[in-house]
């Protein structure tokens, strides 16, 4: 029997549900990595699966989820989150007790109570959730070394098997990530303030211009707002899943807004210039270009 330490690399068979940007690169990271012997693309246009094997993400792929996870070892999630709760209930059907499944939502706490009740069918999920990507959306995108330095939260709850934390730590670890384990309820409330709190202030800023205004925009602008041009489907269905979350990351946005107000309504000068320190520093100290 392997032990918790024990390296369950390369897969024989890892199946990708959804081969977009962050499927099609960890496709295009275990094949190049030599991590998996066979890696199959689930999708649901096999022009677009066609597409992800002329440009090597995956070695085939099937408009079928029970024919794409028969054989698997690993399952990935990488759809919306919206569509990883059905697609995993789907696939539970066809695999092999054991079978390990992971995702790369970008919520943990709904997918972690939904999935988690689907080892007695079969799977040993472990929830996971790699802080890479873009604005871009599909495999064109895709790049082997996506992961390479980027943190991945892998988010276990009380039921998860030691085996396969190791497994899905291990995982993202080949593929050059920083694991960082994280209980799924945390992960969602840090990620509300973190990721999905700046996303939703980014559709806010452009929204709030007039045309006129969106003529005059410049470099600082469009990099304050770039992440504005995420998929909409994508962005509205984790938003909802955290939504409590995200309401209370919400209210602390407001707070600060309310501050700023005030301190514009005073037209006092010392008070906004420390305001702006204050946020200069804390960004200075704590993240880097």
């Amino acid at each position: 029997m392997m032990g918790p330490s024990a390296s369950v690399l390369p897969f024989r068979t890892v199946t990708i549900i959804g081969v977009g940007l962050i499927g099609g690169s960890l496709g295009l990271a275990l094949r190049r990595r030599q991590l998996a012997r066979r890696v199959v693309g689930v999708g649901r246009r096999q022009a677009k699966l066609d597409r992800a094997v002329a440009l090597g993400a995956i070695d085939e792929g099937t408009l079928s989820v029970a024919a794409g996870v028969r054989d698997a070892e690993l399952v990935v999630l990488a759809t919306p989150v919206g569509a990883m709760v059905e697609l995993a209930r789907e696939a539970a059907r066809s695999v092999a007790r054991g079978t390990l499944l992971t995702d790369v939502g970008s919520t943990k706490a709904l997918l972690a109570r939904e999935l988690d009740a689907l080892s007695a069918q079969g799977f040993r999920y472990v929830g996971s959730h790699p802080m890479a990507g873009s604005e871009r959306q599909g495999v064109e995108e895709a790049q082997a070394g996506l992961f390479e330095g980027a943190v991945c939260f892998v988010t276990p709850t009380p039921h998860t098997e030691p085996r396969a934390l190791a497994a899905v730590e291990e995982l993202w670890q080949a593929v050059g990530a920083r694991v960082r384990v994280l209980d799924p309820a945390k992960h969602d409330r840090l990620l509300a303030m973190a990721s999905h709190l700046p996303h939703l202030v980014a559709a806010a800023l452009v929204n709030a211009l007039t045309p006129e205004a969106l003529a005059c925009a410049g470099s600082g602008f469009r990099d304050t707002t770039r992440v504005a041009s995420g998929d909409p489907l994508m962005w509205a269905d984790l938003c909802l899943q955290n939504r409590d979350r995200l309401l209370d990351a919400l209210g602390a946005l407001e707070a600060q807004l309310h501050t700023l107000r005030r301190i514009l309504d005073d037209g006092a000068h010392a008070d906004l210039r420390a305001w702006l320190q204050s946020a200069k520093a804390v960004r200075d100290s704590h993240l880097h270009p």
